[in-house]
């Protein structure tokens, strides 16, 4: 193990990380019209997603390679778990929607 995996996790955890985050931004923006990070931010975050990265989830790591684009936030809408990205909107913002 390197001393960068070691202090940052393993690949597998950093990309589940990044595509969390990502997935939650884009689902904030293009659901809600609530941009939670500046397009620099998520141009940044997008840039970093590795869709050849196998994180466990089989689910969400086919998503990614099938839909994923990182130009847009477009593919958002084909998220397999939108009732989980929904709850941590709604947990991390602190906003509630029906």
């Amino acid at each position: 193990m390197s001393i960068e995996a070691f202090f940052n996790g393993i690949d597998s955890d950093v990309e589940r990380r990044n595509r969390i985050r990502l997935s939650v931004a884009a689902y904030a923006y293009e659901v809600h019209d609530d941009p939670v990070m500046s397009d620099a931010e998520f141009d940044a975050l997008a840039s970093k997603i590795n869709i050849q990265v196998v994180t466990g989830n089989e689910t969400l790591d086919d998503f990614f390679r099938e839909h994923f684009s990182p130009h847009t936030g477009q593919w958002i809408h084909n998220h397999p778990d939108k009732a989980g990205l929904e709850r941590v909107y709604a947990k991390v913002f602190k906003r509630k929607y029906p």
